[in-house]
């Protein structure tokens, strides 16, 4: 048997003094939880920033106008990079931190500074929670307001 085989069964296959072959003794003691290795992606840190930015009051989209244009046509595109959920994010995840970029575009009238706090706050929150990950930062880029009588940028279709 070889040895990662005996910490599995937790059979000795010693003849060491003071344990019989065969016997069951328990080892790596400790929280079988804490065994082994969780990694975690960027691409799962980025869903969950995005999802919890869009969730704030005020946060009207993410990314620039630029890059919904061209995420909106990727989307239609079968293979097409990056979900709606993720644009406008980028984490950095290291084994125990991660860093966060957002580009968000805001309604008219609302305060930025309090609607980037709060998005700093559920992003924050969200990513500790579900990760374990110790958030170190969350950079924030305004690029646009939307205004109310603004239509939202969706390229036409090029095929009716």
């Amino acid at each position: 048997m070889s040895d990662i085989e005996s910490h599995r069964t937790g059979q000795d296959t010693s003849d060491s003094p003071g344990t019989a072959k065969g016997q069951t003794i328990r080892r790596g003691g400790g929280d079988p939880g804490s065994r082994g290795r969780t990694t975690i992606a960027d691409g799962v840190v980025e869903k969950i920033t995005g999802m919890a930015a869009r969730d704030v009051a005020g946060v009207h989209a993410m990314g620039s106008g630029m890059s919904r244009t061209f995420g909106a046509v990727r989307d239609r595109v079968p293979g097409g990079t990056k979900s709606g959920v993720t644009r406008g994010v980028k984490a950095e995840v290291g084994e125990k931190q991660t860093a966060l970029d957002l580009e968000i575009v805001v309604e008219y009238g609302v305060s930025i500074s309090d609607v980037a706090r709060d998005v700093r706050e559920n992003v924050v929150a969200a990513v500790e929670r579900m990760t374990g990950l110790e958030v170190v930062e969350v950079n924030i880029a305004v690029s646009d307001v939307k205004l109310p009588d603004e239509e939202d940028e969706e390229p036409e279709p090029r095929i009716k």
